[in-house]
């Protein structure tokens, strides 16, 4: 065969991701806000010999590593989206950045209580003025960037990238009389989910900066109340609620990453979607079904189809609904040798 014949049955696996999210230039505004805030405290800390200035700028500058990841992992996935020792593209290192990010909410929760605890047992004298006076600030920098990643309601912006249609047709399908090849028509569908619930690194830079926003809204509180009713236990114990609420949602966030770090099935209504269209037409049986993340929002599916009467692997692909994000899906074909069960028969 050509090699001009080969070309035509080839095709990328970059599925959108060398594109750039929106997520990306989002993430990056906020990261250099918060480093900005960061060189600020702490020059001001050290000017002004103020510890709690000096305390809140490294704590920001925790954040901004965080956040420096999430960048990194948008970078990377975009320039390396096409390189070949990725079998199914860059799409997993959008989940492996969130995952990160949720290993670091966990460790910044339990520093989190262990400074409340040792405030608990060993009070130490509150200067309340200054320490106000960084939290305000703090809080105003970290409701910026919760509103900077919040827009379209934390990234729900399910952008629909339609530029080529449906199924790459990759059809390793042992139909019978037809050959082991590739019937692809190089159409790929690159349905770009970028939300909250698909785009996993942006979940994961939102909620650092909104658990350094919630930090902050509970240390403005206890601090009043330390100052005004005299409740100094008030601030080690915001500290102890803070720290529930972020091993909250880095638990949320390490269980949805590592399901698709290590390829746990599509969300259900995606694999009823599959099993329904296609069971749906003739005699149509799924002996084998996987379906599986390989970018926010996309999925591969390998799909084994038992019927009296084969058709090309193409057809069983057209049958799978665009709009449930499957754009590589694999086919194989076997043809059912019993007779059929006629309509009122027993089984």
């Amino acid at each position: 065969m050509h090699q001009h014949s080969m070309d035509t049955w080839r095709h990328d696996h970059t599925f959108g991701q060398d594109r750039p999210r929106t997520g990306e230039r989002r993430t990056l505004l906020v990261l250099l806000l918060t480093a900005a805030t960061m060189v600020v405290e702490i020059g001001a800390g050290l000017a002004f010999g103020s510890v709690a200035l000096l305390a809140d700028g490294l704590h920001m500058g925790s954040h901004a590593a965080a956040l420096g990841i999430s960048a990194f992992a948008y970078a990377y996935a975009r320039r390396h989206a096409a390189d070949p020792r990725f079998a199914f593209g860059t799409g997993k290192v959008n989940a492996l950045a969130g995952y990160t990010g949720a290993v670091l909410l966990a460790a910044f929760a339990l520093a989190m209580v262990w400074e409340s605890v040792a405030r608990l047992v060993n009070p130490v004298p509150i200067a309340f003025g200054w320490a106000i006076a960084v939290a305000v600030v703090g809080l105003a920098v970290n409701a910026a960037s919760v509103l900077i990643l919040g827009v379209h309601d934390h990234g729900h912006d399910h952008g629909h990238h339609h530029g080529h249609h449906g199924h790459e047709e990759h059809d390793h399908g042992h139909h019978q009389g037809h050959d082991d090849r590739d019937h692809g028509d190089h159409e790929h569908h690159d349905h770009e989910h970028q939300g909250h619930g698909h785009d996993l690194n942006l979940r994961s830079a939102y909620l650092h900066v909104l658990a350094d926003a919630l930090t902050s809204v509970l240390a403005v509180a206890a601090l009043l109340a330390g100052l005004f009713l005299g409740a100094w236990w008030m601030d080690p114990l915001m500290g102890l609620v803070g720290a529930a609420l972020v091993t909250h949602w880095s638990w949320g966030l390490l269980r949805d990453t590592s399901r698709i770090l290590l390829d746990h099935q599509a969300p259900e209504p995606v694999l009823r979607g599959v099993r329904e269209a296609v069971e749906g037409v003739g005699d149509n049986r799924l002996y084998d079904l996987h379906v599986w993340s390989v970018a926010p929002g996309v999925y591969a599916a390998a799909l084994g189809v038992v019927t009296h009467t084969p058709r090309p692997p193409e057809h069983y692909k057209a049958l799978i609904p665009a709009e449930l994000g499957v754009a590589h899906v694999t086919v194989e074909v076997q043809e059912c040798r019993e007779a059929p069960v006629l309509h009122g028969q027993a089984a």
